[in-house]
């Protein structure tokens, strides 16, 4: 996979986590995105961005155009110096919450997106990366 353009940013509040879904958007657009993808993509962004900000204290999200042989898409990453997620199998769960939302968080975002991925260390830090293709 190419990368075609890399923006990085740092998110530690609320501003950030805008920013970061304006960022997003712009790449979308950029790429041709259909709207329903556009607003797939920033949803997803705004959840893990927020995520970010309240269980870690916020980290960096890296957005990048990517491309493959055929087709383009957008990839976006966060990783932050959190405490980790102990049980990522039961945070992936539909319903699951440590914060009391509704619990579709990581796996409304994994619906969102075309690829995903999360790793996460306790002690360490939690590193999600999505990929929205065109």
């Amino acid at each position: 996979m190419k990368t075609i353009e890399r923006e990085v940013m740092q998110v530690a509040n609320e501003a950030g986590v805008v920013t970061a879904r304006r960022m997003a958007r712009d790449h979308a657009l950029r790429l041709g995105l259909s709207l329903v993808n556009q607003t797939k993509l920033v949803t997803a962004v705004s959840e893990l961005a927020r995520n970010m900000v309240v269980y870690a204290r916020g980290g960096k999200v890296t957005i990048e155009e990517v491309e493959t042989g055929i087709k383009r898409g957008v990839r976006i990453t966060f990783t932050d110096n959190g405490p980790g997620i102990p049980d990522l199998e039961l945070a992936m769960r539909d319903g699951y919450t440590t914060g009391g939302g509704l619990g579709q968080g990581l796996p409304g975002s994994k619906r969102l997106v075309n690829e995903f991925t999360i790793n996460s260390e306790v002690g360490v830090g939690t590193t999600v990366t999505i990929i929205k293709w065109k």
